[in-house]
C-alpha cells in the first residue's frame, strides 16, 4: 500500500466515525487536497528549508565540489517558473535555492516606485515577498500533483494497471518546489530591535536564511556603489544576536545567518569603536583609520583623538562627521569582519567584491580559514560586474605574465565584438563557465547566486518582443518568439489558465458540488488547442 492509499484509508476511517453527515465527503479528494497543501505555515517552511541548508552545508564541508546555487527573483511567479524549469530540465531541485534581493525589492516592489538600493523601501515589503514566493511555490506543487491525479483518474478509466502503479509511485515520491530562500535584510532597517522585529516577520513568512550587512542603516548604499559606511563590530554583532534571538524565539533553532561585509569597498566608518585594552576588537577596528600623529599643541577645537602606544592620533574626519579608513586596508578589514562574525553567531559569510577574481576571494578566505577552518562563503556573481571585460582582462594579464605576445589585443577595448572568436576571448569564456566550480574548490564558496538576473531577463525578453511587435512583424513577433517556443520547448505557461489554477478550481468545484459543478475546462475551452493530440503531427 502506498502512502497516498494509506492516507485515503485513514480519512475513510475518520468519515465512518463521524457518520452520515459526511456522506458527501470523498476521502480520496481530501487526501489529494492534503497532499497539495503539505506546508500549513511559514514556520513549517522555515524549518524544512533550514534542515535542507544545514544538510547541504555539511555535504559541502565533506566535498567542495558539491556547492549550491540560486537566482535572485522579484515576484512569486518568477520564482515559481524558475523552480518549475529546474524540475523539468534537471529533474530535481536539490542544491538549488531562491535569492531575495534587497536591490530588486527597492527597484521593483516599493510603493514609492523604483528606488535606489539604500533601504528606503518599506521594510514590510521583504517578508511580504518571502510569503508571496512560497505561495507561488506551493501552488506549483498543487498544480503538478493535480496533473498526476488527473492522469491517475484517466488510467483508472482505461484500466491501465501498470500506469496506475507508476503514477501512485510518482505521487508518493513527489518532490516539492519549496526550496530555501536566502533573504536580504539589508543592514537591519534600524537598531537591533528593528532588526529583530523584521527578522521575525521574515522567518514567519518562511525564510530560513537571513543575510545582513555591516553597513550603517541610515546611510546604507548598494554594495557595488561608492559611499559605503561600516559600523564597529560590536554594533554589528548586536544585530547578528537580534536575528539569532528571532530564530530561537520562533523555534527555528538551526536557522542560518549570512554575515555580509562591505569593507572592501567601504572607505568610511560611522563612528570610532569603543576600546578598553590594546589589541581588543575595538582597538583593531580603529587601527585601520587614516590618522595624523599630533601633539597636544596641535589639538584644534572639537578634535577627536585616539591614544595608542603612547601617541596621540587624530582620525581624519569628513564634513559629514564620518571617519576615513586608510587606503588599501579593505581586504584586511574583510578578514577581520568575517572571523569576528563567525565567532559571534554567524553561519555563512558574504564578502562583497568589486570584481569576480578567484585569486582575490581565495586570498581573503584562506586567511579566514586559518581561524575558522570550515568557513564558507555565499558569493554574489553580480550583474554589476562586466564579466566579459573582467575575464578577458584577466586572460590578457595571464598571457602577459607568461611572456606571451599580446600585441594583437588592446586591453582597454577587449569588450569589442572583434575579439569574440579569438583564443583569448574563448579562454575567458571557459573561465567564466567554470568560475563557480573553480571558486568553490579554491575559495570556499558554498553558495553561488546572481542577485538580480531576472530583472535583466525581464527587460531583455520584453525588448525582444516589443521591437518586432510594434514594427513590421506584428503578431509573428509574439507567435514565433514566444508562443511557438513555449509549445515546442514545453513551457508550462503556454496553458496559462492551467498555470493560474483553473483546472485546480474545476476539480474543487467537482469535490464540493458533484455533478452540479459548472466547470471551465469543457470542450469549448481554447486551452484545448494546446493539448497533446492538437499538437501532434497526425
Amino acid at each position: 500500500m502506498t502512502v497516498y492509499q494509506k492516507a485515503i484509508e485513514d480519512i475513510e476511517a475518520l468519515k465512518q466515525q463521524v457518520g452520515s453527515t459526511w456522506d458527501a465527503i470523498n476521502p480520496e479528494s481530501v487526501a489529494r487536497m492534503r497532499a497539495q497543501n503539505r506546508f500549513k505555515t511559514g514556520l513549517e517552511i522555515a524549518q524544512y528549508t533550514a534542515d535542507i541548508m544545514r544538510k547541504d552545508m555539511g555535504e559541502y564541508d565533506a566535498d567542495s565540489s558539491i556547492y549550491t546555487q540560486s537566482l535572485g527573483v522579484w515576484h512569486g511567479f518568477i520564482g515559481q517558473q524558475k523552480m518549475i524549469s529546474i524540475k523539468k530540465h534537471l529533474k530535481t531541485t536539490n542544491k538549488r535555492y531562491l535569492y531575495l534581493s534587497g536591490w530588486m525589492v527597492a527597484a521593483l516592489r516599493s510603493e514609492f516606485g523604483p528606488l535606489p538600493d539604500q533601504s528606503m523601501h518599506e521594510k514590510t515589503a521583504v517578508p511580504a515577498l518571502v510569503e508571496e514566493l512560497y505561495t507561488f511555490l506551493r501552488q506549483a506543487d498543487a498544480r503538478e500533483l493535480d496533473l498526476l491525479f488527473t492522469a491517475l483518474d484517466n488510467a483508472r478509466i482505461v484500466g491501465d494497471d501498470e500506469k496506475i502503479t507508476r503514477l501512485l509511485a510518482q505521487i508518493d515520491a513527489f518532490e516539492t518546489h519549496v526550496v530555501p530562500i536566502i533573504a536580504d535584510i539589508d543592514a537591519g532597517f534600524g537598531n537591533p530591535e528593528a532588526t529583530y522585529l523584521l527578522a521575525k516577520k521574515m522567518i514567519e513568512a518562511g525564510a530560513c536564511a537571513i543575510q545582513i550587512e555591516n553597513q550603517v542603516s541610515d546611510e546604507k548604499q548598494c554594495g557595488h556603489q561608492d559611499g559605503k559606511v561600516t559600523v564597529p563590530h560590536e554594533d554589528f554583532i548586536a544585530k547578528i544576536n537580534a536575528v539569532r534571538y528571532a530564530f530561537l524565539e520562533l523555534g527555528i533553532e538551526n536557522g542560518i545567518i549570512v554575515s555580509r561585509t562591505d569593507s572592501l569597498g567601504a572607505g568610511l566608518t560611522q563612528k570610532l569603536a569603543v576600546t578598553y585594552t590594546p589589541g581588543d576588537l575595538g582597538d583593531q577596528y580603529n587601527s585601520y583609520l587614516d590618522v595624523d600623529e599630533i601633539t597636544e599643541a596641535d589639538l584644534g577645537n572639537g578634535d577627536v583623538v585616539i591614544k595608542r602606544d603612547g601617541k596621540l592620533l587624530r582620525p581624519k574626519r569628513l564634513a559629514s562627521n564620518l571617519f576615513q579608513f586608510r587606503a588599501g586596508t579593505g581586504e584586511a578589514r574583510c578578514v577581520l569582519d568575517s572571523i569576528t562574525s563567525l565567532q559571534n553567531g554567524a553561519d555563512l559569510l558574504w564578502i562583497e567584491t568589486e570584481k569576480p577574481h578567484i585569486g582575490q576571494i581565495a586570498a581573503m578566505m584562506n586567511e579566514v580559514r586559518k581561524a575558522i577552518p570550515n568557513a564558507k562563503l555565499v558569493y554574489n556573481n553580480s550583474p554589476s560586474f562586466n564579466w566579459t571585460l573582467n575575464f578577458r582582462q584577466q586572460a590578457y594579464d595571464a598571457l602577459l605574465a607568461e611572456g606571451k605576445d599580446v600585441s594583437a589585443y588592446d586591453r582597454a577595448k577587449l569588450m569589442s565584438v572583434d575579439y569574440d572568436e579569438t583564443e583569448l576571448a574563448l579562454n575567458a569564456d571557459e573561465k567564466i563557465r567554470t568560475f563557480q566550480r573553480d571558486s568553490s574548490k579554491e575559495a570556499g564558496i558554498f553558495h553561488h547566486l546572481i542577485t538580480l538576473p531576472t530583472y535583466h531577463t525581464a527587460a531583455l525578453s520584453t525588448d525582444d518582443l516589443a521591437k518586432g511587435y510594434f514594427a513590421d512583424q506584428g503578431m509573428l513577433a509574439y507567435v514565433k518568439g514566444v508562443q511557438r517556443r513555449e509549445i515546442r520547448e514545453g513551457i508550462a505557461t503556454v496553458k496559462h489558465q492551467n498555470m493560474s489554477g483553473s483546472d485546480l478550481g474545476d476539480n474543487h468545484k467537482e469535490y464540493f458540488a458533484g455533478e452540479a459543478a459548472l466547470k471551465a475546462g469543457g470542450v469549448n475551452n481554447t486551452s484545448n488547442q494546446f493539448d497533446e493530440p492538437a499538437l501532434s503531427s497526425h
